[in-house]
């Protein structure tokens, strides 16, 4: 008996090779075809133009979700990081992360890297890619993954960088990414936080989940009492942040821990960030991510969170790194089933309907 063809879905295994083809093939547009195109060229403006993205680097962070399987994929390149937030039958919250931050210091990317450069001893050093760049996979990092030869000719005749001293056998980082598959329970409220390593140098895990959850919560009480806005907070959210640090903590770990390679938020250390809720955070906004960025670059400090923003590049880069927040939402509650912008928290959206601007951004 024949299948229909239409029936027919590409196997898991066919998927995952897919994106990793997909991650890999770009780049090699942006790292090797690049340097093809400007010794053709013979021209240092298409030099300065095309070698720019190979110099610089990008991690990159995918999700794919199969609403017939309720299947997620998450491909993750370099240090971004997913996280699952799940509730469970008691109200509390479960942090699943779905992704290893790739470092020099992550224990499988140092194994991996020694063991494809033996007798390298400084592949790998003080958590770092030849004891400079930080992340084992991204895109572009072109010195990382050049030849010597490569790297001495663009120098030379265009643009480039003097290879480190410890250049023997590139590539030492690949943008391929390692793709991990979890089942979705939309009856369960599951949803997922995407984040550049920004959000996580200032928030745990923990944290990031239990403030969508209280934001989920205070959205929940200010609908229920007919928009009137509420500070009520649940028991169970003040429990999840109360026993943070104690034994009690009500969490249960089901991804990669900062032992294998998730790291801490070294930015609370930096900038003598207190500790507990009360202290520390605020439900102030309509849109979830916009929400956690808040939260994360100072929440009830008002001073800091407009320090964070105000301080000009590159100096800024010294006390937060760059921010890209994504929460989506699985949960299978009541409403039309279409996709819609929300008006409240967008900055401009107003000025959008009217046709005036097109661009939508979330308020801060």
């Amino acid at each position: 008996m024949l299948q229909d063809p239409a029936l027919t879905f590409p196997t898991p295994a066919s998927v995952d090779a897919a994106i990793k083809k997909g991650f890999v093939t770009l780049d090699d547009e942006i790292t090797h075809d690049s340097v093809q195109k400007v010794l053709k060229s013979k021209s240092k403006v298409v030099a300065a133009e095309i070698l720019a993205p190979a110099l610089s680097g990008s991690c990159a962070l995918l999700s794919f979700y199969d609403s017939r399987s309720k299947e997620l994929r998450v491909a993750c390149t370099g240090d971004s990081r997913a996280v699952l937030g799940r509730r469970t039958g008691n109200g509390k919250w479960i942090a699943t992360a779905l992704s290893l931050d790739q470092t020099g210091g992550t224990e499988s990317e140092d194994a991996r890297l020694r063991k494809e450069h033996p007798n390298e001893p400084y592949v790998t050093m003080n958590g770092r890619i030849l004891g400079n760049l930080e992340p084992s996979r991204a895109f572009g990092d072109a010195v990382y993954k050049w030849t010597k030869e490569t790297q001495d000719k663009l120098k030379s005749s265009y643009f480039g960088r003097t290879p480190s001293k410890y250049l023997k056998t590139p590539p030492y980082v690949t943008a391929e990414p390692v793709v991990t598959t979890t089942t979705v329970d939309p009856t369960k409220g599951d949803f997922v936080v995407m984040a550049s390593d920004g959000l996580w140098e200032m928030l745990t895990n923990e944290e990031v989940v239990g403030l969508v959850g209280q934001w989920l919560e205070k959205q929940a009480s200010t609908s229920s009492v007919g928009g009137r806005s509420t500070n009520s907070t649940s028991g169970w959210l003040q429990s999840w942040f109360t026993t943070q640090k104690a034994s009690t903590l009500p969490i249960e770990h089901h991804g990669p821990d900062e032992a294998s390679g998730q790291r801490a938020p070294i930015r609370q250390q930096q900038w003598g960030v207190p500790t507990g809720q009360d202290q520390r955070f605020v439900v102030e906004d309509k849109n979830a991510a916009t929400h956690l960025v808040r939260n994360a670059l100072g929440g009830k400090d008002s001073d800091m969170l407009s320090a964070l923003l105000t301080l000009p590049a590159p100096y800024a880069r010294r006390y937060r790194d760059d921010l890209t927040v994504q929460v989506i939402f699985f949960g299978e509650g009541e409403g039309n089933g279409k996709v819609e912008l929300n008006k409240e928290a967008s900055a401009t959206a107003n000025g959008a309907a009217n046709g005036v601007g097109g661009e939508v951004r979330a308020k801060l």
